[in-house]
C-alpha cells in the first residue's frame, strides 16, 4: 500500500455515521517498556511488533467481553513491518471474513474503512490492530540520512532544510514566532499542559512535572524547536474492536460510535499552504465533512485529541479548525482552556508528546475512555462528543466520535 493509499476513505456520508461502535480497547505498558528501553538491563531483548500487537489484542478482547469467534474482521497496521492480516489473524487464532492490512497504518484510514466494513456487511466484529517497535529496531527520525517513508518529493528535499517533519514544524514556528510576536516561552505552555495532563495517566512515558525554565534550558533539537517540542519514539501497540452498533448496546462498556471523518489534502501552493496558512484550508474542509457527517457544530465538542507530533503542530490543529482565531492558540492554552476544566480539554492522556507515540491511535483510545466516563482522575465530566485530528505534512483527517446509551 502506498503512502496516498493510507489516507484513502470511504465518501463521510451521513447514512454511514454511527452504523459502528467502539466497543474494545487495549494498549501495551508504554510507560513499564520505555523505562526497560532506556535501562537496557543485561538480558534485555527489546520488543517485537508481533509481541506488542498479541498483548493489545489480548487486552482489547477481555475489554470486550467478546469470544475469539466473535472477531469476523481483522485489520492490521504495522508501521514498519509485519506478519500480514492472514498472519496475524493465524497467529491470533482468529477465523475472520473480512481482512485488511493498512501497511503504513498511521490512524488516518483504518476507522472509517472499517465502519464501511461492518456497515457493508462485510462483517460484524472488526480488531483494528497497530503496532510499531519503533526503539527497539533503532528507529531514526531526522539527520542526513533520514526517510520519511513517503513518497520523494520538495517535503523532504535538503536543500529546502526540510531533512524531517521537526524540520519543517521549525520553519513553521519561526513563521509563527514572526507573524504573531509569539515567545518560545509561550509555545512552552503547550508542552507544559500536556506532561500536566500525562501525569494523571499512569500509562504515561513522562511523568516528571515540567517548567517554563526546564523547557527553556533543553537542548534545541531543529532550532528554535526544543527538546520539550517534539513527539516520542517509544515501542507500543493499539487494538479497538469495533462492532455493529445495532449489536453494540449489550455489552460491557457504554459503546463509542464513530460520528463522521472527514479528509482535505494540499493540492497546490504547497510551501505557502504549509507554512503561511498551516493547512488552516485543510483542517476547515476536512473538519466541515465530519461534523456535517455527525449532524454537530464545532461548539458540540467538548474534547479534542489532535495529533501533537510538535507543539505547534498541536496549536495549528486548535486554531485550523475554528475553536479560537489564528495566533491565539497560545494565549488559550496559557489560559487554561485546554486544561481538564478549560472549555476545551485537550490531548487528556498526555498526546503524543509526554504520553506515547502511537500515531494517533492512543489519541482515539484515551477517546473512548472518555466517552465511556472510565478516565480516572483525567475524566473530563459529562463529555458526549470528542474530536480527533491528524495531520500528516500535507493531509488533514479528522473524526468525530459521540458516546452511546447504555
Amino acid at each position: 500500500m502506498s503512502y496516498m493509499d493510507l489516507f484513502k476513505v470511504p465518501d463521510p456520508t451521513p447514512d454511514l455515521s454511527c452504523k459502528a461502535a467502539v466497543v474494545g480497547v487495549g494498549e501495551t505498558d508504554f510507560n513499564a517498556d520505555y523505562k526497560a528501553a532506556r535501562a537496557k538491563a543485561p538480558g534485555y531483548e527489546g520488543q517485537t511488533a508481533e509481541n506488542l500487537a498479541t498483548l493489545a489484542f489480548e487486552r482489547a478482547l477481555a475489554d470486550s467481553g467478546l469470544r475469539r469467534e466473535d472477531i469476523d474482521g481483522l485489520s492490521v497496521s504495522f508501521l514498519y513491518g509485519g506478519p500480514s492480516a492472514a498472519e496475524t489473524a493465524a497467529m491470533l487464532g482468529l477465523a475472520p471474513r473480512y481482512m485488511t492490512d493498512r501497511g503504513g497504518g498511521i490512524c488516518a484510514g483504518p476507522i472509517p474503512v472499517a465502519c464501511n466494513a461492518v456497515a457493508n456487511g462485510e462483517c460484524d466484529t472488526i480488531a483494528l490492530i497497530f503496532s510499531a517497535a519503533t526503539r527497539s529496531i533503532g528507529r531514526k527520525f531526522g539527520g542526513q540520512r533520514f526517510d520519511s517513508g513517503g513518497p520523494s518529493s520538495y517535503h523532504y528535499h535538503h536543500p529546502w532544510g526540510w531533512s524531517s517533519q521537526a524540520a519543517h514544524w521549525a520553519i513553521i514556528w519561526q513563521y509563527y514566532q514572526q507573524a504573531y510576536g509569539a515567545t518560545e516561552a509561550d509555545l512552552a505552555a503547550v508542552a507544559i499542559q500536556l506532561r500536566e495532563n500525562a501525569m494523571r495517566n499512569p500509562n504515561a512515558i513522562m511523568q516528571s512535572p515540567l517548567t517554563v525554565e526546564k523547557y527553556l534550558e533543553s537542548r534545541y533539537v531543529v532550532r528554535p524547536l526544543h527538546l520539550f517540542d517534539l513527539c516520542l519514539v517509544n515501542d507500543g501497540a493499539v487494538c479497538l474492536i469495533v462492532r455493529r452498533s445495532d449489536l453494540a448496546n449489550d455489552m460491557p462498556h457504554v459503546p463509542v460510535h464513530v460520528g463522521g471523518w472527514g479528509h482535505a489534502a494540499v493540492k497546490a501552493k504547497k510551501l505557502n499552504t504549509l507554512v503561511r496558512e498551516r493547512l488552516r484550508p485543510q483542517f476547515q474542509e476536512a473538519g466541515r465533512q465530519a461534523l456535517a457527517m455527525a449532524n454537530v457544530a464545532l461548539s458540540d465538542v467538548q474534547h479534542f485529541e489532535g495529533y501533537d507530533a510538535s507543539t505547534i503542530h498541536l496549536i495549528n490543529h486548535i486554531e485550523g479548525h475554528g475553536f479560537v482565531e489564528p495566533g491565539a492558540g497560545l494565549e488559550f492554552c496559557k489560559a487554561g482552556e485546554m486544561a481538564p476544566g478549560g472549555s476545551l480539554p485537550v490531548n487528556m492522556a498526555g498526546g503524543i508528546l509526554s504520553g506515547s507515540y502511537m500515531h494517533g491511535w492512543n489519541h482515539v483510545a484515551e477517546i473512548v475512555r472518555q466517552l465511556r466516563h472510565e478516565a480516572g482522575p483525567r475524566q473530563i465530566e459529562g463529555v458526549e462528543i470528542s474530536m480527533f485530528s491528524l495531520a500528516q505534512t500535507d493531509q488533514v483527517h479528522p473524526m468525530v466520535f459521540m458516546r452511546g446509551a447504555k
